[in-house]
């Protein structure tokens, strides 16, 4: 048994929205653009990359955390790239296939970016990085905190 009260041969019906229902909704639940978020990260990364050499001293930290929000900062922009294709908006099962080759995309880039690290940043410093690298992850959570207030809460 699994719990739910309905008779599991009961299907779902979904109503298709029209232009005008989905415009409505739209304004209600506004999304925030990847672009936006992309705009916020590469903030947040000059922000550390510039505490890291002044806290420090030291160029050669600026330089690892400012690579390491890099490491953040170009495969979201492959994967907004990717997520505002044309090709990833023809149907839904399309978008939902191109989301996750995207974040697949996105996660090499990454890990990619993170082991050419060495080669790439002279005098690497490794903690400076990795600050770099998750306090411009963070800005994901900062985004959700700032989108835009939906008509249906403004209400409340």
């Amino acid at each position: 048994m699994s719990g739910f009260d309905f008779d599991e041969s009961e299907q779902l019906k979904f109503k298709r929205l029209s232009a005008e229902e989905a415009q409505v909704l739209r304004e209600f639940e506004p999304s925030v653009s990847p672009w936006r978020i992309v705009g916020l990260q590469v903030a947040a990364g000059w922000l550390v990359a510039l505490g890291a050499w002044g806290l420090t001293g030291r160029p050669a930290a600026g330089w690892s955390a400012a690579y390491g929000s890099l490491a953040v900062v170009v495969p979201a922009m492959l994967f907004a790239r990717g997520l505002m294709s044309q090709f990833s908006s023809i149907n839904a099962a399309t978008a939902g296939f191109g989301f996750f080759v995207w974040e697949a995309i996105k996660i090499a880039a990454s890990v990619g970016m993170l082991f050419a690290a060495p080669q790439l940043v002279t005098d690497l410093d490794w903690l400076a990085m990795l600050i770099g690298l998750v306090l411009t992850l963070k800005v994901y959570w900062l985004a959700l905190l700032m989108r835009p207030e939906s008509k249906n809460r403004l209400k409340s």
